[in-house]
């Protein structure tokens, strides 16, 4: 009685697959190396945008948190038919009586110049501006102070000043050590403090500013105010801002302008936001270009290795086996170049904010979307060519040999 011998399927277990993938991909390490690197581009590209703006964006939230946005901005209009630029001598006094209202302060410009020392000639003004200001300024700013004291701990009626952070470096003045000196209009003042950079008003950080007594004594300032902020209770802020024309200037509210600082702050974030839109489609762009690179690699692949398809199949790989070895190596490609762009997008996003000052912040979405776009990418810059190798008949293949 012979023996039978039972023939068993071919079997292509999971472990066959990735190696018989990572032997096809070793075998061509330039090509592979060159269209994992365009899967590796296009994910970088995503994650560093979405991790750029999510940083920026948390900066910007800060910054609105930090100045508030409750705060109210008050100038006269100027031009032709909309002011004379000029406020009202007791707008601030009347705005403080609306019941909404926490904090009122203002300044003036003073018609002065400020400098290092008495022999700079006068037209040299070095873009430093002289402002009258009011005691509690830079608490309605809620700004802070570098060194030495505000106008509100000084007495405001002698010569003395309060540098902003720029006019203070344009002047030379890095401390308070010695207790420096400025000519400013046609005498000399101390410098009590140097301020802190506002991000609310970039005018007070060019500026030097002297108490309003002390404005109006030495250097002849009319007590006009240039500008007024508001700090308003924020359930209110939109009602005050629509009774601030009439209350300000009676007689012409039309001529007055009532602007939100951090409008412009947002306005910012929504342009912001297009400019991410952009840089998200071209990081889309760039990953469908690592995607045709993927696929034109295994296409040319198929037509290469013909001769090792058909022995394949005549060792009893069937067209499944076939089908599942091409599309692991695109996935592997596309695998190794999705880890790639995730680091390499992580990493430009943590030096451009450790740069910026940002605080580092990487959305989860951007991580693993980033990767299962990849992945995607990988199934289907695979699936037709491993169609294709699956077709191939192995008598025709087995003639290549």
């Amino acid at each position: 009685m012979k023996a039978t011998t039972t023939l068993h399927p071919s079997r292509l277990t999971p472990a066959d697959t990735v190696r018989a993938a990572g032997i096809g991909l070793r075998t061509r390490r330039l090509r592979s190396f060159l269209s994992a690197l365009g899967i590796v581009i296009g994910i970088a590209a995503m994650v560093g945008v979405l991790g750029l703006s999510e940083s920026s964006k948390s900066d910007l939230l800060a910054q609105l948190d930090k100045l508030g946005t409750n705060m109210l901005q008050v100038e006269a209009g100027t031009g032709i038919g909309v002011g004379s630029g000029e406020l009202p001598e007791g707008a601030p006094s009347m705005v403080s009586r609306i019941a909404p209202v926490q904090a009122v302060s203002s300044f003036g410009t003073v018609d002065a110049n400020v400098y290092r020392t008495d022999f700079i000639p006068p037209e040299q003004t070095g873009g430093i501006a002289v402002l009258a200001a009011g005691p509690n300024l830079l608490e309605t700013l809620q700004g802070t102070m570098a060194d030495g004291v505000f106008l509100d701990e000084a007495p405001s009626e002698y010569p003395v000043t309060v540098l902003g952070a720029v006019a203070a470096q344009r002047l030379g003045v890095r401390s308070l050590d010695g207790t420096p000196l400025v000519w400013l209009g046609d005498q000399w003042f101390t410098v009590v403090g140097i301020m802190d950079s506002i991000e609310l008003s970039p005018d007070i950080d060019r500026s030097a500013l002297v108490g309003v007594p002390a404005a109006e004594t030495y250097l002849a300032y009319d007590l006009v105010p240039s500008r007024i902020y508001v700090r308003t209770d924020p359930r209110f802020i939109d009602d005050v801002r629509g009774v601030l024309p009439a209350t300000v200037n009676p007689e012409a509210p039309d001529e007055v302008e009532v602007t939100r600082p951090s409008d412009a702050l947002e306005a910012r974030e929504a342009a912001d936001d297009a400019f991410t839109s952009l840089l998200l489609g071209l990081g889309a762009v760039a990953l469908l270009v690592g995607g045709v690179g993927i696929a034109n690699v295994m296409v040319i692949s198929v037509l290469e290795r013909r001769g090792e398809i058909g022995l394949r199949r005549a060792l009893g790989a069937t067209r499944r086996h076939i089908a599942v070895q091409f599309l692991g190596e695109s996935l592997m490609l596309s695998t190794i170049g999705g880890l790639g762009g995730v680091i390499a997008g992580a990493a430009v996003t943590a030096l451009y904010a450790n740069y910026k000052g940002w605080d580092v912040l990487i959305p989860q979405i951007a991580i693993v979307g980033g990767f299962l776009a990849a992945l995607s990418i990988g199934v289907v810059a695979g699936l037709y060519p491993a169609m294709r190798a699956a077709r191939v008949s192995p008598t025709e293949a087995l003639r290549t040999l």
